[in-house]
Formats: C-alpha cells, structure tokens, sequence
C-alpha cells in the first residue's frame, strides 16, 4: 500500500491516493501538493543490507526540502535517526543505527540503506518530507527480517511400540532450531500428511525462543501404530519463511520397531534336502509371526512330552524308521488374539535303503560291486583313483560317492624288454640313449659311460612324474664304447647297457668258396682274381657271440685241420685252394 500526503493548509493534510475516490471532496482549492511514495514492506535476510526509498514530487518547487527518518521503538515511540536539507545531511548520533545506515538522494527522494540487518530492525520506518509552503508528506516501511532454520533432525523410539496400547503413543521427535520467524512442523507416513485425528495421532509442539531471538521448534507425534506400520516410513518436514517465498525442508525417514502378537508359525525340515535316509541328521525349524519373537516348543503328535529344542530348531541325530511321524510346533506368545493356540505340523518320513554298490577306477571302467574290492597280482598299472558310487534304486536320483588312490610300490622296471642293447653306429658320430624306468618311490637314473671317449656325453632330456622318470643323453661313438643306465630306488636296482659292436669291411683276393645252401642243397661255386689279402669272417655261437677270424694266402695248402666250416646267411661255406 502506498501513502500519499497533500497540504491543503498548514494546519490539516487531506490523504490522496487510491482511496481518494471515498472521499467528498468539495470547491477546496488547494495551493500547494507533494506526492510521496513508500513500499509496505521490505524483506532481507539476517546480516545483510536492507534499502528502503522514499520517493517524493511536488506540485510546485520548493524553495528547500528537509527530509528525516525515524524509527519505532519497540516501546512505542519514534525515534529520529537522520536529517537532510539543503546544505546538510547528517545521521543522528547516539542511537542503534548511528553506525549503521546511510542516506543516498537523488532527484526522485532518497534511499535509506541498513547494513547488517538484525532481528531487532524488524520495525517501521518513517520518511517525513517537508518542502515549506509546497507542501509536507510522510510514508512508513515495515523491515521483515529472516533467517533459515537449521534442517530438522528426526529421532524415533528405541523401545518399539506395541499395537495392544489402548491410545497413541510417542513414536518419533523431529527438532529444527534457531530460525525467524517461528518454523513450522508437520509429519508424514510414507510421504502422506498425517492429519491429527483424534484417538489415532496426535501433535505435541514446543516453540522455544533463544536468547538471540531465533526460534527452536520441537515436535512429537504420537501415533496408534498397527503391524502394517512395520513398514512403514515417518518423516517429518519443516517449513519457513523467506524473502518472498516459502521453503521445505524434510527430514530422513525412519522405520517404527513394531511389538504385535503371534497370529501364525510355519514349520519346515531346514536339513537334510530331499528325502530323509536312516542315520541322518535332521533338522527342523519353526517360526512364527509375530514381534519380537515368541518361545517355541515341539512335540509329536499324540505326545505331550516337550523334544528338546533352542529358538525354534529342533535336531534329530541319526535318526531310524522309528522317527517318522507327525511334529508340532507351537508358540508361546501371552499377547496372542484371545489366547487361541498357534500350531503348525510337519510329516518327518524317514527310509530304509538298500544301496547298490558300484566300484570304478580312474578311467571310469567298473572293476567290482560290493563294499570290499580285491585287487590281486597288482603291478604299476594298478595305481590309480577308485571311485565308489552308491545308488539306492527306490529313491531314484539318491547319488553319493567316495574315492581312493592306491599307490602300488616296487623296485624299478624298465619300459622295453631288452637289457642289453648292440649298437651298430658309426664311429666318431652322436647318438641318443633313452632309459625310461617305472616304480614306487620313483626310481633314481644315473648313467655310466666308459670308452676311450668317456667324458663327450651329457644329458639332454629329464622328464620325471609321481611314479616313472625318463632320462635321454647323446654322446661320442667309439669303438670300445658301453654306455649303462642305472636306475635305483627303496626296493632295488634295474640296469640298461648299451654296448658299440665292430665290424670290420673283407676285401677279397684270389679265394674260391663252395657254397652249399642248406635248405636246396645246391652247390655252385665262383673264382675271383686274388690280391693275397687278408680275409675275415665271423662266426656267431648259439648262447654267445664269438669272432673267429680265418686268415688265407693266395697258393698255400691248408691241411683238412686248419680249414674251417663257417655259416653266412644261412650258408655253409668252404673255404679251399
């Protein structure tokens, strides 16, 4: 609303303006006027700077204009706090504003700035204009001060709240302090308001002003909570003024501990899965619905004796056919709905099994059934895993198993058959000698090398697993050469020896031969020109091997004794003149 003030003479102001309409004004000449023009209100924050204009125009110009500013006191009267003509303008001194507000002017009026706006500048302001005989006016400028409150802090009962209560009871506190003007608090369930309604919820507020003037609001609700509050959110919202609006701000939702009694249990075989077999161990759980927890009992049906049992698990160990029955679970809750009795029931069946045994080795081929196996006559080959499978053919998919390893033990063996190897490799050139043993503990392999090149070898190849072990080494024909793999662990010892055979070239000279081929018994006989060299033959005994060498010249006479029958191939062979 704004003010404006006309002088009509120097005893009475007649007000214009938007009102003036109500007015009977009659043939009153008036011969001076000022207009003058003030805000209702201006609204600023706490510790900040407020500015106030006053905005004034004459009819007719003044010769000066004195303009000054007051206050009202919280006691009621006016208090100058500034003045300005002409040739001055000066802020009294000796009030609360003396160091704190400032005048501007300008051809329109002036402006009044307060800086470090208090709660305490929360008042009006007059503006008094006089131009002498153009005219006087005089407007007013409520200050509205605020300042946020803090953001609220919910809290809700730790004991829980029982739904038997006969009345609302105190559920949760919400608290926001230091504010201005006074905050306010409403609550919410699940972000709906919660309207005080009367026997169902209530509202106890507590408006605290502090010293500095702010306001601390603290709320209460109380509430006759049902067990669908279990889950349920309460929250609580603080709103508050501001500069030409209106904030929220809404508090964290908590959840209500709700006491409600035992409506209903439910019971259930917790362990073992499936179906129960003589010997297990069974467990049974039972629970009810209600909070907190009521004291379980079990019993089977058609007993009144109590089984053992400890929040609401009852154990059976090894159990046998004579188990099987009807179990009862039963809750204690005092708070129960007219006290009737909450049970449930479970059928416990417990089966006698005939397994079948299956015995499987490790590469999943059956060696027995039963539940003893023998393994006769066994070698290295033997060891191994043995998977047992047990199957019960009246509860089909009932599978369980169990395995073995055997670890047969014994002195080393060879892989090959041969013990004693004739190498017939050029001399002055590598080769490789393998050696791969087998046995239980894992044999030992060193090699023994002698020859007139005893020190050209190494190993080049190692491999050894939990059993066997393989060894591989290259070295230097000679001629004398006997290479010996020895391999050795608890049980014994088991050798492999390479031996370098001679062969030496014959070179023919003038030496006739008759040959008699033992299987046709046809002769036939050949000459060849003689260079009286040297001749060698071998000749090969059943058990051992032996080299005879026969030496001939070419025209000597050899008597029947120094003649000698010698086999090639298959061929008896002469040699003659």
């Amino acid at each position: 609303m704004c003010f404006f003030f006309s002088r009509v003479d120097k005893a009475a102001f007649v007000l214009i303006g938007p009102q003036a309409h109500n007015l009977n004004v009659f043939s009153l000449a008036a011969w001076a006027l000022v207009d003058l023009r003030m805000e209702d209100s201006v609204e600023v924050y706490m510790d900040e700077s407020a500015e106030i204009p006053c905005l004034y125009a004459f009819t007719e110009k003044p010769m000066m204009v004195m303009v000054q500013w007051f206050v009202r006191e919280h006691e009621g009267h006016r208090v100058r706090i500034s003045y300005s003509d002409l040739t001055m303008q000066k802020v009294d001194e000796n009030t609360s504003y003396s160091n704190r507000i400032s005048v501007r002017s300008n051809s329109d009026g002036e402006t009044l700035t307060i800086q470090d706006v208090k709660l305490s500048d929360e008042r009006e302001f007059f503006c008094q204009v006089s131009g002498l005989a153009a005219g006087n006016g005089e407007g007013r400028t409520l200050l509205k001060v605020f300042d946020p409150p803090e953001p609220p802090v919910i809290d809700g009962v730790l004991s829980g709240v029982s739904v038997s209560g006969d009345s609302p009871a105190k559920i949760a506190s919400c608290e926001t302090r230091e504010g201005f003007p006074k905050p306010n608090i409403t609550w919410y369930r699940d972000h709906i308001l919660i309207h005080p309604i009367n026997g169902l919820a209530n509202v106890v507020t507590l408006v605290t002003k502090e010293s500095s003037g702010l306001y601390t609001v603290q709320s209460e609700l109380h509430y006759k909570v049902t067990k669908e509050d279990k889950d349920a959110h309460f929250s609580c919202e603080v709103s508050y003024f501001v500069p030409g609006a209106v904030r929220t701000s809404e508090s964290k939702g908590i959840n209500i501990t709700v006491h409600y009694p035992t409506t209903s249990v439910e019971i259930w075989k917790e362990s073992p899965e499936g179906l129960v077999k003589e010997g297990d161990t069974v467990e049974i759980r039972c629970q009810g619905d209600g909070n907190p927890p009521a004291p379980i009992i079990f019993n089977q049906e058609q007993s009144d004796v109590e089984l053992d049992s400890s929040q609401g698990l009852l154990v059976l160990k090894e159990v046998s056919r004579a188990d099987s029955g009807v179990y009862e679970c039963h809750s204690l809750d005092v708070d129960a709905v007219n006290h009737d009795e909450v049970l449930d029931t479970l059928q416990l069946s417990v089966h006698l099994l005939l397994p079948n045994l299956l015995t499987l080795n490790n590469d999943g081929i059956e060696v027995g059934r039963g539940h003893l196996i023998q393994l006769q006559d066994a070698t290295f080959d033997t060891s191994g895993q043995y998977d047992c499978e047990v199957t019960v053919p009246s509860l089909p998919g009932l599978l369980t198993s169990g395995s073995v390893h055997i670890i047969v033990q014994g002195a080393p063996q060879m892989k090959d058959a041969e013990r004693e190897i004739e190498l017939t490799e050029k001399v002055g050139g590598w080769v490789n000698l393998s050696c791969e043993v087998g046995g239980y503990p894992r044999p030992a392999i060193t090699w023994s090398i002698t020859g007139s090149q005893s020190q050209s070898w190494r190993e080049v190849v190692k491999r050894e697993t939990e059993d066997q072990v393989h060894s591989v080494v290259m070295l230097k024909v000679t001629t004398d050469m006997v290479a010996v793999c020895n391999s050795t662990n608890d049980f014994g010892i088991e050798t492999k020896t390479y031996i370098q055979k001679n062969i030496y070239a014959a070179k023919c000279c003038s030496v006739v031969y008759r040959c008699v081929n033992l299987y046709s018994m046809n002769a036939y006989s050949t000459k060849e020109k003689t260079n009286k060299e040297d001749i060698v033959v071998e000749m090969k005994a059943k058990k051992t091997e032996e080299s005879v060498l026969l030496k001939g010249v070419n025209g000597e006479k050899k008597t029947p004794n120094d003649q000698s029958m010698v086999f090639l191939n298959g061929f008896l062979v002469n040699s003659l003149k």
